[in-house]
């Protein structure tokens, strides 16, 4: 135990001298279990060693399950270019099917649960862990090794020690920056127009005054806080670490250095911030259908998002905004759930570990592919402006999150972004502070039963919670009580047994 923590809690010092990029979630509009529940044969395939078409002589087609947004006319035909590109590559296509910010949530849980077929899948810290407990993703542990070695050696070793689970690998992590950054992001004409003074908004109650102005100002139907169901605001628990099981309820404040387990809904600090959200629902800043709405409208005039140096010249595009504003508030931080954030692993069932692996190795080493599927097709989504470098964007109707696909170490920027995008990511990276707990996740192996429970608990209130909808100060007491009812003071003493074990 000390010894994987000593190799994992030395990241933050390997990643100093890492060139990364990230674009973490919200702004698009964002565990140890045994192995004995994952087959062990993770070369089962029907391909030959010498060659990636079938017994049949066709080329096998992956499906790929991810997120985004909604699918525009030129989809196929962008998909279709890829499909020529890597069968003639590696002779390997795609067949990429997309969730919705609103629905991956709980398609995702209905694709794993049911066991319908994929070969890879998007994943998260939210989801991760309880997938591979459940058996749904394939060990790749020596494969990746074995038939990828580029894609091994390109991501460096503390990247992948951060995806293990119980010491082995069940997914590919983007290589991108490790850290969380959180930026508050204002459509500057808002900013312009009541003198917004973003270097004075610094927590949630100095939002107060600039979006009841920009209430009075827009009228009833103007709404300065957009939010929906499946984001609430984000960002809202970055200040305690979720022990890398993506159930906020329970967690550590990233800086106490006595790693004491809490309730987290329960804290002084989170319940003043619920009572605000709550508040500005009632007063009209909060748009009234956010507990249900699935996908935000275009052109917010301000959101919360996980990002980098840059990423604003990205949502102006994908929001079809002129110039927005953004002010760096929280972070960055490096956690285990960080690491964790972005991950594509591959079915357990699935017939095609090899050429699952080869694509998305292919995907973090080959630009031309990277470029593909982070800006879509080529003359209608984005032009070249100096080759693989650097590219304009011409549409906002891509539907695909960058940030799930792979690295951005070789990806184009975009044109407008600063040139020094990645040497600002790296200075982000030698910034970063480590969460007390970093290089932690709880091991669920016997707790399966009650993380399940829990989390469909939470699944109920969550949405009415975040989004202001709920008075928290009626509405945590109850959620609270249902979570110990279903577990959660079981999940929080062992996680203080295994945390003082972990770090004694």
């Amino acid at each position: 135990m000390k010894r994987s923590l000593k190799l994992i809690s030395t990241l933050c010092a390997v990643m100093l001298f890492l060139s990364v990029l990230a674009a973490c979630g919200g702004g698009s509009n964002s565990n140890s279990s045994s192995s004995s529940n994952t087959p062990s044969d993770t070369s089962s395939n029907t391909s030959t060693d010498n060659s990636t078409t079938t017994g049949s002589g066709e080329i096998p087609t992956l499906v790929w399950w991810t997120i985004g947004g909604q699918i525009p006319d030129n989809f196929e035909k962008a998909v279709e270019a890829m499909n020529e590109y890597t069968a003639e590559k590696i002779g390997v296509k795609v067949d990429i099917k997309v969730a919705s910010w609103g629905e991956w949530d709980t398609k995702i849980n209905t694709i794993v649960n049911t066991g319908e077929p994929f070969d890879i899948l998007f994943t998260n810290v939210s989801k991760y862990n309880q997938q591979v407990t459940m058996g749904a993703l394939a060990d790749i542990t020596e494969l990746v090794q074995s038939e990828t070695p580029e894609l091994y050696n390109f991501i460096p070793e503390k990247v992948w020690d951060g995806t293990k689970v119980d010491g082995k690998i069940y997914a590919v992590p983007t290589y991108k920056d490790s850290s969380m950054t959180q930026y508050w992001v204002f459509d500057h004409k808002y900013v312009d127009k009541y003198g917004i003074d973003l270097s004075n908004i610094k927590t949630l109650k100095d939002l107060d005054k600039p979006f009841h102005d920009m209430k009075a100002g827009e009228g009833k139907s103007f709404y300065p806080l957009p939010l929906t169901q499946g984001d609430g605001f984000n960002g809202f628990f970055n200040r305690y670490d979720d022990l890398a099981l993506g159930f906020p309820p329970v967690g550590v404040k990233v800086d106490d250095a006595s790693r004491q387990v809490v309730s987290v809904l329960e804290q002084q600090d989170i319940m003043d911030e619920l009572k605000i959200l709550h508040q500005w629902y009632k007063d009209g800043i909060i748009n009234p259908d956010a507990p249900t709405k699935p996908e935000a409208d275009k052109g917010r005039p301000f959101f919360s998002a996980q990002g980098f140096p840059g990423a604003d010249i990205t949502w102006q595009i994908n929001e079809g905004v002129e110039k927005y504003d953004m002010t760096q508030v929280y972070g960055p931080l490096y956690t285990t759930a960080t690491i964790q954030g972005s991950l594509n692993g591959i079915s357990a069932n699935s017939k095609y570990k090899k050429e699952a692996l080869k694509y998305l190795e292919l995907v973090n080493t080959d630009p031309k592919l990277r470029n593909m599927l982070a800006f879509g097709e080529e003359g209608v989504d984005y032009v070249k402006v100096d080759g693989e470098k650097v590219v304009e964007r011409i549409s906002d109707t891509w539907p695909l999150a960058a940030y799930t696909q792979g690295t951005f170490f070789n990806m184009a920027t975009t044109k407008g972004a600063p040139e020094d995008q990645w040497q600002q990511v790296q200075k982000l990276n030698e910034q970063a502070t480590a969460s007390a707990l970093l290089g932690f996740s709880l091991d669920t192996t016997n707790l399966q039963t009650e993380v399940a429970n829990v989390k469909a608990t939470w699944d109920k209130y969550r949405y009415e919670l975040l989004t202001g909808a709920s008075d928290p100060e009626k509405m945590v007491p109850k959620i609270v009580e249902e979570l110990k009812k279903a577990g959660m003071d079981t999940i929080m003493k062992a996680a203080q047994e295994q945390i003082d074990a972990f770090f004694q």
